[in-house]
């Protein structure tokens, strides 16, 4: 064997298959109360408080750590929600003191942590300032009580730390006054008897260990007992996507080829197995000393070779047929799993991103295909000679990687896997409590490049569903269930079935922006989809039925005229307001020249650190939002602006580039991680907390990819733009937008950043919001096994040796006070 790399490495699928012709600065004002502490001294205590005047400089959202006051029995203070108040009292003097401890009396409830003379809580959220009052009682050994009240003035939620700067530095960087935890890591073992991970190549079994590339995650709760509880901030599991493959550092001197061009069977079977999702049970042995149980019975993998159920309109299609799916309603696994969706009955979605490049198709095949099948495959980029990794060239005799050749080899779809393309793409459900459920993927939703799956619930409306195509000049999405939300299936035993309930039957939609800040969701039903219309070389794509539209979602949307974005990536909502939020990583200059832009992705210009025409495009992305019609699921018509425009400060046109005003504490480029808090603490209520993670190579010349907490407005909040477009040449092109509010310390700043040439995807949090679990892909995945450029996550915990390989891996961060991130 040589030490060569594989014929075809692995691409990340940011190209463009389409063919179609659609071308305040922040304050907190806080009065202090004039200090007065309750002394018990015999027959005598002192209960009286006044109010005074002064600021008290202790709940500045600018201190720069965030943390609470230390209130004193019959002090009085003020903070703002979400951080961490200490409650202090003392009797002295009190002859056969009996008691002692705090109660609440009034203002909105809170959780009272601790018992005695010394307790704390969390700053509840609230809309404006609002008075909590607390009382410590004294009580003696004749029934004899004397108490003293505090009162907490509580103002709404603020951004509570100081901004991360920019750094190359090989570690996660975070806010001073907060912690990181490694978690689960690239290789670790999620079975008894599997061994520990020796990180040089020689480790096998990937179907028992956490996959590579960790995309996005989510944090399911379990009580005591080990059963589903929502609630839980201290056990739980963790699903876990896992996107692609260091594959250099997966062999002890990376991906070998034999003579003849095939792939070694061992090295092939490890890289398939290290695709796919994980769940791992985590807890919290208390005070947040989070780690992952290795033996837990609730672990499971699911990679490419997991069986798989089809459900929805398209299962039993012929185009769904292949030697081992006969009747096209089952299948084999799940790949390149990028982003995630959570549904309102405890299952988790995982998004088949960039699946089309790992299929084989051999020159020959271009002869035995129809025109319409040419099209499809083309459609969708499936038309390598060779397939990511050539897994195909392994062992062509076993299923394992005979799959992953779609040439026409037999005398029917039974005999062959040349539909096997058409088995990917999809959103696939999984009940992360029932490690035996067979997962099923849900065709009511498209196929396509889906980087994510947000659920909309909103009682008595229908689910909607929304999801981004990550490629090039791609489209957003979104389903919509026939039936409308009832309560009564959150809690469901079999969470499957509540899936086919509202996944399995609906319409699919594409959207359509419009030049003034108003959409359309175009459905995507058969009959009212015409045909695609013939471009060049290209014939006309005639839809059979609704299948094939589902199938072929991309040809359907083409034909409908939807608005190709710049890379559609994460989609998430609003809590509060319910608007959806897109990310729109970047895009180059032959997807997006410069008389092809549209009010919707506005920009062109160039990189300045790139040279030629080629830095030129929408290099640093933008983050979109929309607000329904009505605000509902089932809107046909939305209105829209541009939340904010990514840009690198220090040298972009701050007229036309630089548009959301961004500043070294708060710049990015290349948005593509989306989440919000979660609606279950203060961070995620009244005004949620949003947070950006980056994908970037635009700004890597100064910093590391970073996440960015943000504290948004609504749709609307900004106005009307003209921008002035700038190609390589010199020539320039106006171009007319809708833009958000800009960017100030006070809703945007940069809270960490990652190690050498990581990725930041992947988030959630406990429901308290006192853990935030980030995902940390690729770190060092320009090196080599002999000179890897990156030693995290072992560089975390200081110096690394040179040699150590770098390890994709999942982090909890948490608030050295125990208070809620961010805030």
């Amino acid at each position: 064997m040589t030490d060569l790399l594989p014929p075809t490495p692995y691409s990340d699928g940011d190209v463009d298959t389409n063919d179609s012709l659609t071308p305040s600065l922040e304050s907190l004002a806080a009065e202090r109360f004039s200090r007065r502490q309750a002394i018990f001294g015999g027959a005598k205590a002192s209960s009286l408080a006044f109010f005074g005047t002064a600021v008290l400089a202790a709940c500045s959202s600018d201190d720069g750590n965030g943390e609470g006051p230390v209130v004193s029995a019959g002090d009085n203070a003020a903070t703002s929600a979400g951080r961490i108040v200490t409650l202090t009292g003392s009797a002295t003097g009190i002859k056969g003191l009996k008691s002692s401890g705090w109660s609440q009396t009034s203002g909105p409830n809170v959780e009272i942590m601790g018992s005695g003379n010394e307790v704390t809580f969390i700053a509840p959220a609230v809309e404006a300032a609002t008075d909590l009052v607390f009382t410590y009682r004294a009580t003696n050994i004749f029934g004899v009580s004397k108490t003293a009240s505090t009162t907490v003035r509580v103002s709404p939620a603020v951004l509570g730390f100081a901004a991360v700067a920019k750094n190359l530095n090989d570690i996660v960087t975070v806010p001073e006054g907060y912690s990181v935890t490694v978690m689960t890591r690239l290789g670790d073992p999620l079975a008894a008897g599997v061994s520990a991970y020796a990180n040089d190549g020689s480790d096998d079994n990937f179907a028992q260990r956490i996959g590579d590339h960790g995309d996005a995650l989510h944090f399911f709760g379990l009580n005591a007992a080990g059963s589903r509880d929502d609630s839980s901030s201290i056990r739980g599991l963790m699903v876990q996507n896992h996107e692609n493959l260091n594959v250099q550092y997966l062999h002890p001197n990376g991906p070998t080829t034999n003579g003849d061009g095939s792939r070694p069977a061992a090295e092939a079977r490890k890289e398939i197995e290290a695709h796919g999702v994980s769940v791992s049970e985590y807890k919290d042995s208390g005070n947040l000393t989070w780690s992952y149980v290795q033996n837990s019975s609730f672990n499971r993998r699911i990679t490419p070779n997991t069986p798989m159920s089809l459900h929805g309109p398209a299962a039993g299609s012929a185009m769904l047929v292949t030697k081992y799916a006969k009747d096209g309603k089952s299948g084999r696994g799940t790949i390149n799993n990028c982003a995630n969706g959570i549904s309102g009955w405890a299952t988790n979605l995982t998004c088949e991103e960039n699946w089309a490049f790992y299929f084989r198709r051999d020159a020959s095949d271009a002869t035995a295909r129809t025109a319409r099948e040419l099209t499809a495959l083309s459609r969708y980029g499936v038309t390598s000679t060779s397939g990511n990794f050539s897994w195909s060239k392994a062992t062509p005799s076993d299923d394992m990687f005979a799959k992953w050749n779609a040439t026409i080899l037999g005398a029917s779809a039974a005999d062959d896997y040349r539909n096997e393309p058409n088995q990917y793409g999809w959103v696939v459900e999984i009940d992360p409590y029932n490690p035996a459920s067979t997962p099923r993927k849900r065709t009511a939703l498209g196929r396509f490049g889906h980087e994510g799956a947000f659920v909309q619930i909103a009682a008595g409306q229908p689910v909607g569903v929304y999801m981004g195509d990550d490629s090039r000049r791609e489209y957003l999405y979104k389903y919509v269930s026939n039936a409308n939300w009832d309560a009564a299936d959150a809690n469901a035993a079999d969470r499957l079935a509540v899936g086919d309930k509202y996944l399995d039957n609906g319409t699919l939609y594409v959207a359509r922006f419009n030049a003034d800040g108003t959409g359309e969701w175009l459905p995507l039903v058969f009959k009212q989809v015409p045909n695609r219309p013939a471009k060049g070389s290209t014939p006309e794509y005639v839809f059979a039925d609704q299948a094939d539209i589902l199938i072929n979602t991309r040809l359907a949307a083409d034909a409908l005229g939807a608005t190709p974005m710049d890379r559609p990536e994460w989609t998430a909502g609003n809590p509060v307001t319910g608007e959806i939020y897109l990310t729109l990583t970047n895009n180059n200059a032959s997807n997006r020249p410069l008389n092809g832009t549209d009010a919707a992705n506005p920009r062109h210009y160039g990189d300045p650190k790139l040279s030629g025409s080629t830095g030129y495009g929408s290099p640093n992305g933008h983050i979109i939002r929309l607000r329904e019609k009505a605000n509902t699921t089932a809107a046909t018509a939305f209105t829209w602006d541009i939340y904010l425009f990514g840009a690198d400060s220090t040298d972009a046109d701050p007229v036309n580039v630089n548009i959301s005003g961004l500043t070294n504490d708060n710049d990015f480029s290349s948005p593509d991680g989306l989440y919000f808090s979660r609606k279950t603490n203060p961070a995620g209520q009244v005004k949620p907390v949003m947070w950006i993670q980056t994908d970037d190579g635009a700004m890597t010349d100064r910093t590391n990819c970073m996440m960015l907490a943000a504290m948004p407005g609504t749709v609307g909040d900004g106005g009307a733009k003209t921008i002035t477009n700038k190609a390589s040449g010199g020539s320039t092109a106006q171009q007319a937008t809708i833009v958000g509010t800009a960017a100030s310390a006070a809703n945007l700043r940069r809270f960490l950043t990652g190690p050498v040439e990581c990725e930041i995807t992947g988030i959630d949090m406990t429901p308290d919001g006192r853990t935030l679990f980030v995902g940390i892909q690729h770190p060092g995945e320009d090196g080599t096994p002999a000179a890897p450029t990156s030693h995290w996550p072992d560089s975390q915990a200081g110096s690394a040796a040179a040699t150590v390989r770098p390890r994709s891996a999942v982090i909890a961060i948490t608030k050295n006070d125990g208070g809620v991130i961010a805030l």
